[in-house]
């Protein structure tokens, strides 16, 4: 586990890496057949590489998920919607990550290890219908960094799931990418604006490390520098903050 004791407050830190599966990334996939545009997702493998090795050195938990569909249809999203917006329709016409095919698997560069969790999911959030938060409680993480693909699809809405049952979220910038530019940029200025932190890996590294030697009483963050941290990123200052009594 990675645990901080910070002055005002207490952070157990887990990792949440999305999709990240042959069938949305690789050459050959479901989505490479289609001829979707997988190279935008190819290219933050490095920094999910980056990420994994890093979470691993700080020991913070990492949990997986895989998107997978049944080869019989039975949880296709056309047995349960009327209304469907034709972007979904690949899923149709193509089976994309059946269960238990190459298709279906996380890509190799990015393996899970046998200390990490792999989430498996039917639809768009990791945490819909599945054991996520079930583990998360057991090991009392209240932190959440997110990572992985589709950004405005599956890790917008896993992220927004976890804010709303109450977990703090982290969006790593380049540890995450979509098909889209726009529907990619919208998604960090939503994030940014209304749900946590939006940051490149190298300012999530430091920012930890940070903390790291605060929670061990090596140094102290002068006031004006976290001043200036909470006003970059949106935050609000809850130093000065009392909880509301009812």
């Amino acid at each position: 586990m990675y645990e901080l004791q910070l002055p005002s407050a207490y952070l157990n830190i887990g990792l949440i890496v999305v999709d990240i599966q042959n069938g949305f990334v690789s050459k050959g996939g479901s989505y490479d057949k289609l001829g979707m545009n997988t190279g935008e997702y190819r290219k933050i493998i490095p920094a999910v590489q980056e990420l994994l090795s890093f979470c691993r050195s700080k020991n913070i938990p990492i949990f997986c998920t895989e998107a997978v569909r049944e080869a019989g249809g039975i949880d296709l999203l056309l047995n349960v919607h009327r209304i469907l917006p034709k972007t979904r329709e690949e899923r149709l016409r193509i089976p994309i990550c059946v269960r238990g095919t190459w298709d279906a698997d996380i890509i190799d560069e990015i393996k899970p290890n046998e200390n990490d969790h792999i989430i498996i999911k039917r639809r768009d959030s990791a945490f819909q219908d599945t054991e996520l938060r079930v583990w998360l409680q057991s090991v009392g993480i209240n932190t959440l960094i997110f990572c992985g693909v589709d950004t405005s699809i599956c890790v917008e809405t896993s992220l927004r799931d976890g804010f709303n049952l109450g977990y703090d979220v982290i969006l790593v910038s380049d540890g995450t990418s979509s098909g889209i530019k726009k529907h990619y940029e919208t998604t960090l200025e939503r994030v940014h604006d209304y749900y946590g932190l939006v940051m490149d890996l190298s300012s999530l590294k430091k920012m930890l490390n940070v903390f790291e030697s605060v929670s061990k009483g090596e140094m102290e963050i002068p006031h004006e520098r976290m001043s200036e941290f909470l006003e970059k990123h949106k935050l609000l200052d809850l130093r000065s903050m009392e909880k509301v009594k009812i």
